[in-house]
């Protein structure tokens, strides 16, 4: 190459290198002290907030504004961070430039040439203004650092999340989910049962928070369960039968009962036999509670306490993701509960302590809320937190460790599932930026397809051997659960919280801005889409070919889902639900941020 040209890129590239350098510096005077939203802003709208209590229209309109604060603030980031590559990869570009072109020429012949080439082999300023550049690009370099509030001490970090709004709709993964089988694959024989293998009870370390209820005489119920998060593979589709399609929550009618929630958490219920099961937490308690699924009653709690490694004060958490975020999982023998804590229990059905240990504090800014999973005997929880993130398989009966995996990638808010693919199972899981399928039994990998970005915490799902994410600011893919390789993607539409469904024939998916699509399965064209002008945080189940789906405000949506993928019914029920519904036959428990309750047709 023409050493002219070889010139003029490191002249250009200087330049470049200078502007954005001097950028980054303006920037940081910038934003210097600025949270995501400005202190005298956030007192405003609290103030607004507590004064106007009874005005639905105004609390929407500060959660949007909020939403919209926050989605710039993390946008800002990634621009900051695009902007440090960029500017590193100019860098590059420009030592590489001056080296090839001082290559040969150091040693020229007694001749004219041309005065810039002369200044450039010759003149001691060159060396200024390349050391001086380079300089410039350090000190734009700690700038970044010192404008970033990602890099700063947690101390500051906390301070920023204090400023949040609560309740804000911000893609915080609030994890809410608890639902049913998913049919759409083959099951083992167990799962249509207690959904495992039995396991022996072991009891270790038994504590007695709260006396277990004697056993009294039960109605038959189902064997339909909904063991973990949205269902027992957690792939979140139902075999339920008899699902009512109507209710009024305020008049009564189709609801079974209905009780005031213990304690904060959006966390979802979990079905298992008479029993329901969830969780709840705040700076007093964290707590394990089980109600009867026919009266509504409770039959016992548990906190938990006594742990050791349990820290003395809560982690410091967003009051919109809380501190009880992540669903319970249960075995029909065993019910295993985790908070934000890092505290991990298991009781037995009646509400006996058989294990507890704590995992570590999460490091995480909005808290953790990554929900368990049971199969088989083993316990999964995924721990992806900004420090050493882990994969934990856990023996459910003794809390021992049958393996652990590193992971990669940064932090996420997703829960593990369980896909089918040619009859085998594969342990899925979402991250930042990997989708990674892991062998259940040994937790040998089986394929990893770096395909996510953004704040993930929406779940994966599968049907057919193909196994499916998405999350906004990335993209929804489609991926051959026998190989590993993307069999397509699209950008249309993403979801930030809620988490897809799939059957053989349709994938589906609910944005926070308010449209529910229906994607082709096999080829990824979009098939149908609703503007339903709600925000969407719960996740879509699909049971008895009906897809439901709760908006923020409480509003319930069910559609066919058929090729035409049509309203069926909606209406709202008058309490704020974040969380996703748990089906067995006949009936739904549903959980909001008030109450629990249960609709069964009458």
């Amino acid at each position: 190459m023409n050493k002219d040209i070889y010139r003029n890129i490191a002249a250009v590239t200087a330049v470049f290198i200078i502007t954005l350098s001097v950028m980054l510096i303006t920037n940081y005077f910038q934003v210097r002290g600025i949270t995501p939203l400005q202190t005298e802003v956030i007192e405003t709208l609290k103030e607004l907030n507590d004064t106007n209590a009874d005005n639905p229209v105004l609390q929407e309109q500060i959660r949007q504004l909020d939403l919209l604060a926050r989605r710039a603030y993390f946008i800002q980031e990634d621009h900051l961070k695009s902007g440090v590559y960029i500017l590193l990869g100019m860098v590059l570009i420009f030592v590489l430039s001056l080296r090839f072109y001082f290559k040969g020429e150091m040693h020229i012949p007694d001749k004219e040439i041309d005065p810039i080439d002369e200044w450039m082999l010759k003149s001691k300023s060159r060396r200024y203004l390349t050391w001086g550049t380079l300089g410039l690009v350090a000190v734009a370099l700690l700038f970044v650092f010192l404008s970033s509030p990602l890099l700063k001490s947690s101390e500051n970090k906390e301070e920023t999340e204090e400023t949040l709004i609560a309740d804000s709709g911000e893609a915080v993964p609030v994890e809410e989910t608890a639902t049913t089988e998913a049919m759409a694959e083959p099951q083992p024989a167990a799962t249509e049962t207690n959904g495992n293998t039995p396991t022996e009870v072991t009891e270790t370390s038994v504590t007695t928070e709260t006396p277990a209820i004697a056993e009294v005489p039960q109605p038959a119920v189902s064997k339909v369960t909904s063991n973990a998060f949205r269902g027992n593979q957690s792939n979140g589709i139902s075999s339920a039968k008899g699902i009512p399609t109507q209710w009024d929550l305020a008049g009564g009618s189709n609801i079974l009962w209905k009780k005031p929630i213990p304690r904060a958490g959006h966390n979802s219920p979990v079905i298992n036999g008479n029993r329901v099961f969830f969780t709840g937490g705040d700076k007093e308690a964290r707590e394990l509670f089980c109600y009867d699924l026919t009266s509504g009653e409770q039959l016992w709690s548990m906190q938990a306490t006594n742990i050791p490694g349990s820290p003395a004060t809560p982690p410091a958490v967003t009051e919109d993701t809380g501190l009880a975020s992540s669903s319970v999982a249960t075995d029909g023998k065993h019910v295993c509960a985790i908070f934000a804590t890092g505290d991990l229990l298991c009781a037995d059905m009646e509400g006996k302590r058989v294990w507890a240990k704590n995992l570590g504090v999460p490091d995480n800014h909005y808290g953790f809320v990554s929900s368990l999973l049971i199969y088989g005997n083993t316990l999964y929880v995924q721990y992806d937190n900004n420090k050493d993130p882990q994969l934990f398989a856990l023996d459910v009966a003794t809390g021992n460790t049958r393996w652990v995996k590193k992971r990669t990638g940064k932090i996420c808010w997703s829960s593990p599932i369980i896909a089918y693919v040619n009859q085998k199972p594969q342990l899925v899981l979402m991250g930042n930026p990997q989708m990674t399928a892991y062998d259940p039994t040994s937790g040998e990998q089986l394929w990893q397809v770096d395909c996510m970005g953004g704040e993930v915490c929406s779940c994966p799902a599968s049907a057919d051997g193909v196994i499916y994410g998405a999350n906004e600011y990335a993209k929804l893919v489609a991926i051959n659960g026998t190989d590993g390789q993307v069999l397509w993607e699209s950008t249309e539409y993403l979801p930030e919280v809620s988490s897809p469904v799939a059957t053989k024939k349709h994938l589906y998916l609910a944005t926070s801005y308010g449209v529910l699509a229906s994607y082709d399965a096999k080829s990824g064209a979009l098939v149908k889409e609703h503007e339903l002008n709600e925000e969407f945080y719960s996740s879509p189940m699909i049971v008895e070919g009906k897809l439901y789906l709760f908006s923020n405000n409480g509003k319930l949506f069910i559609f066919s889902t058929d090729d035409a993928f049509t309203l069926i019914n909606s209406f709202e029920t008058g309490e704020r639900t974040l969380a996703t519904p748990a089906f067995t036959d006949g009936k739904i428990v549903v959980r909001t941020e008030e109450s629990i309750y249960c609709v069964a047709a009458k």
